[in-house]
């Protein structure tokens, strides 16, 4: 584990490699699991604001479960959560050729919606636990992602790497600077 500022990262992060392959998985990740993406209160305020720009982008049945659920609801752990459709997909997903993909992110690149998606679906394969003293930053393995692991591994590309932006996002520009040293002082350390 790394500690950086209030958070404990998991070496996991710097040590594993990931690189989705949304060819192989067609986005399962936005499908499959027992609740939708866990949402950050400020997100659901933003998201709620560019609603009408999303409803554009989604089929008829999404947007009823969204006017009727709202943009989020509380899950069997009791965390924040967007809907689910059919008890199955987020019900912020759209299909193109058989792929899931965001409406929320297809907003934002609008220039409609302020975030680009909820953070954990930007962070994903990394999930944060939030403890009273820290955030625990950890690498949440999920076999869809067996593709990402191989595409990683052949384009040499590590977790933290692969989800830069969404870390700058939420942590910080200097906050992903010592992540990188942290990095680099790991791998040393192994090749000695």
């Amino acid at each position: 584990m790394i500690q950086i500022e209030n958070t404990i990262v998991s070496l996991d992060v710097i040590e594993k490699d990931f690189f989705c392959d949304i060819l192989a998985c067609k986005g399962s990740c936005c499908v499959a699991g027992d609740s939708g993406a866990p949402l950050e209160p400020d997100e659901i305020l933003a998201i709620e604001e560019a609603l009408p720009s999303i409803f554009d982008f989604l089929p008829y049945a999404s947007v009823q479960t969204i006017i009727k659920q709202g943009i989020a609801v509380i899950d069997s752990d009791g965390d924040l959560v967007t809907p689910l459709i059919h008890e199955k997909e987020c019900a912020f997903v759209v299909f193109k050729n058989g792929i899931a993909e965001c409406a929320i992110e297809k907003s934002w690149e609008k220039g409609v919606c302020s975030i680009q998606k909820p953070v954990s679906c930007h962070l994903y394969p990394i999930r944060l636990t939030k403890y009273k003293s820290f955030t625990a930053v950890n690498y949440h393995p999920w076999e869809i992602c067996e593709s990402a692991l191989v595409k990683g591994k052949k384009e040499g590309i590590k977790i933290y790497e692969f989800v830069k932006s969404a870390l700058i996002s939420k942590f910080g520009e200097q906050w992903y600077q010592q992540l990188c040293l942290a990095a680099e002082y790991v791998q040393n350390q192994k090749v000695k």
